[in-house]
């Protein structure tokens, strides 16, 4: 991360991520940054750049926001955030086993079933949920420990702390995915994990126009590794789409408040519904990880996942009642959406896998956005009443 002289070292997330990451600005005084629509650079230039493929002053300007709201030293931007994961997978090889938490995002679990057992890497899901596990972790000795708290889309709590203390005794790096969360919300390093890993397509850009990725570390050897995979896999963002991570970073803050006050909001009014079976949000004082929770987050986000008893179609015919909610792929942006996971986000899952996990077809899962409050409940009511 590149110290900024002009930024207050005691500066808070609300005023960095609007100062932090502004430099070539040139000689205009432009008080943002502009897009660098080039292909190539002259030899030379006092930036070192030479190759949009391996490096972008939009890409530099946001990796230094994004590293100074991770409380990382390093960051290195990605095309999405599948491509984020996919560095980090670079980094492994053959004979290398990955312990995973069983309930994650079905594009990693695609990735790593359908590309990563091809190259000889091993993977063990497990309860990380459950401490008794901790014990499988010391015993595998996994090159990486994949975590996601809270996880997608069942959204689980996982102790990062203690998951990380149990990694390292046996020289394991520990991933954190920190997307559902945001950096506002959660500081994966800061709790112990190596890396950081955000799809920046949803809380950080917050605008659904726009994919990237992210990995943030404390590690240098990693941070090499990042950007390898960035230049020799090809995975690097656009400069426009870094520009605007950059431009919808700036109201991370006010947003992500916004997003956790509607979601606590319509979960604790759906749980004092007779006809919802059940209503899963970190910050739900009846989620048995509630405590964990609050020791982790500084708010519970915008995800929300309720059960109301239904069958897949009939889970699919209340999706479709609902005006407010756009049914969708993805997550964060300042617009709600609306998602069966059974058959959208994780339908690349086994059906048998993905139940077992928890995931069944009656589960709606809502990304709250950021209309009012009032508004939203009355699209719910109708969609149940109807």
């Amino acid at each position: 991360m590149k110290d900024d002289p002009t930024v207050p070292s005691a500066a808070r997330f609300e005023t960095r991520a609007i100062h932090i990451g502004q430099d070539y600005r040139s000689e205009t005084g432009a008080v943002i940054p502009p897009i660098y629509m080039t292909s190539t650079y002259e030899t030379g230039n006092p930036g070192g750049f030479d190759y949009t493929r391996s490096g972008s002053p939009n890409y530099r300007n946001l990796q230094n926001t994004l590293a100074s709201l991770e409380n990382a030293q390093h960051c290195t931007v990605f095309a999405s955030g599948v491509s984020a994961i996919t560095a980090i997978a670079f980094g492994l090889k053959a004979g290398d086993t990955v312990v995973s938490e069983q309930n994650i995002y079905g594009c990693t679990y695609r990735l790593f079933e359908r590309v990563l057992r091809k190259f000889n890497v091993d993977i063990q899901y497990l309860d990380l949920a459950d401490t008794a596990n901790y014990t499988r972790i010391a015993e595998i000795k996994p090159a990486l420990v994949w975590l996601e708290s809270p996880t997608n889309p069942l959204l689980k709590i996982l102790d990062i702390a203690a998951i990380s203390e149990v990694a390292h005794s046996v020289g394991s790096t520990v991933v954190m995915d920190n997307t559902f969360a945001s950096s506002l919300l959660q500081k994966p390093l800061d709790l112990g994990a190596d890396l950081s890993l955000l799809s920046t397509t949803k809380y950080t850009n917050g605008h659904s126009d726009a994919l990237g990725g992210a990995v943030c570390s404390n590690s240098a050897e990693w941070q090499e590794k990042m950007i390898f995979a960035q230049k020799a896999l090809g995975l690097q963002p656009s400069p426009f789409d870094s520009w605007l991570t950059s431009r919808g970073v700036k109201t991370e803050a006010i947003r992500m408040e916004r997003h956790s006050a509607n979601a606590l909001e319509l979960a604790t009014r759906l749980e004092g519904r007779a006809d919802v079976k059940s209503v899963r949000y970190p910050f739900l004082p009846s989620n048995p990880q509630y405590e964990l929770a609050r020791k982790q987050m500084s708010g519970g986000s915008g995800m929300l996942l309720a059960d109301f008893g239904h069958t897949q179609d009939e889970a699919l015919a209340f999706i479709r009642r609902l005006r407010l909610f756009t049914q969708a792929e993805s997550l964060g942006g300042i617009e709600s959406l609306v998602c069966h996971p059974a058959t959208m986000t994780h339908a690349s899952i086994p059906k048998d896998i993905r139940e077992a996990a928890g995931v069944t077809d009656g589960l709606v899962r809502f990304s709250v956005g950021i209309e009012h409050v009032e508004d939203l409940w009355a699209d719910i009511e109708q969609a149940l009443k109807a």
